[in-house]
């Protein structure tokens, strides 16, 4: 009798250990394309473009509850829901996913900005939208801020500055990289917000449509020449197998000009110049949509260590 209650104790442990196995496999692989094992991956297990800068920070979202995170927010207070992958979904014409900065940290200056991303469909802008001049949006709603209209239906991450709305126009500072529903990327550059613009650079299409598939979107952005000039990548992972290709390598190192008149680039009073290179680190990145329902994953931050530590 103790052998055969000894027998279906084992058996029994034996059955709940591969439970627990096979659900541990199931949300690794939900989550994470790949399991972090080697030096020059993140801890979702993707893989770096560039080392983090020793002792420089590192953000990573909760899969598990996003918002919990004190550091992470949505301008427009936009609803997430719980897919059956572990992703989430969220939509809305105006999407601005926010990782902020603490008090007493350093803010982001040299960053590798990464998540995954499933758009689901494209979307018409909201009705209530406001039209500007330059076809730029707005950024956030507080402040007496107004979304703006775009047509565009495109997924960017955007770092160097801060909040983007009418009351701190100067503090609207970014670098822009974009991959639009069509495939197609782009940088832009944002010297001030909103009239400080600049037409589109490294236009390119690199894909199919990214409509009902998983794409990574990978951007890389820092400082170069003892901080006198820009470095500008970005790295699809077309095919969700965690092979990244760079697509884009700009250099911002003067004459990529704000696309506004003089008058109205001079109007926020920035003292700034109109080709102004965005040197400057800044306390919010930004994950952000236009016109598109879309699912993410494993989005992240991390303060990079650039190539040859060239002064940053």
């Amino acid at each position: 009798m103790e052998k055969k209650t000894w027998l279906v104790i084992s058996i029994l442990a034996i059955y709940v250990v591969s439970i627990v196995v096979v659900v541990m496999i199931y949300y690794t692989s939900s989550f994470f394309p790949h399991r972090p094992s080697v030096e020059g991956v993140d801890l979702f297990g993707i893989d770096e473009i560039y080392p983090t800068k020793e002792g420089g920070r590192e953000w990573y979202v909760d899969m598990n509850k996003p918002f919990a995170d004190d550091l992470f927010s949505s301008t427009f207070d936009r609803d997430i829901t719980r897919q059956e992958d572990g992703s989430w979904r969220i939509e809305g014409s105006a999407v601005r996913l926010n990782v902020g900065t603490p008090s007493n940290a350093e803010v982001w200056k040299n960053v590798e900005i990464t998540g995954y991303a499933k758009a689901i469909e494209s979307i018409s802008p909201s009705s209530s939208s406001s039209s500007s001049a330059n076809g730029d949006r707005s950024d956030d709603s507080s402040d007496g801020e107004e979304e703006e209209e775009d047509f565009a239906s495109d997924l960017d991450w955007r770092a160097k500055g801060g909040r983007h709305n009418n009351g701190q126009p100067c503090e609207g500072t970014a670098y822009i990289g974009t991959i639009d529903i069509d495939g197609n990327v782009e940088w832009k550059k944002e010297i001030w917000h909103t009239g400080g613009y600049t037409d589109a650079r490294s236009v390119e299409k690199v894909t199919d449509s990214i409509i009902g598939r998983w794409i990574g979107w990978k951007v890389v952005m820092y400082n170069i020449n003892d901080n006198a000039t820009v470095k500008l990548e970005s790295y699809p992972d077309d095919k969700k197998d965690n092979e990244w290709t760079k697509v884009t390598d700009l250099v911002d190192d003067g004459g990529w000009y704000a696309n506004s008149s003089d008058e109205e680039f001079d109007s926020a009073d920035c003292g700034r110049p109109k080709d102004y290179t965005i040197t400057n680190g800044g306390p919010i990145v930004t994950f952000r949509s236009d016109n598109i329902i879309w699912d993410f994953k494993n989005l992240s931050v991390r303060e990079i260590s650039p190539p040859g530590d060239r002064k940053t």
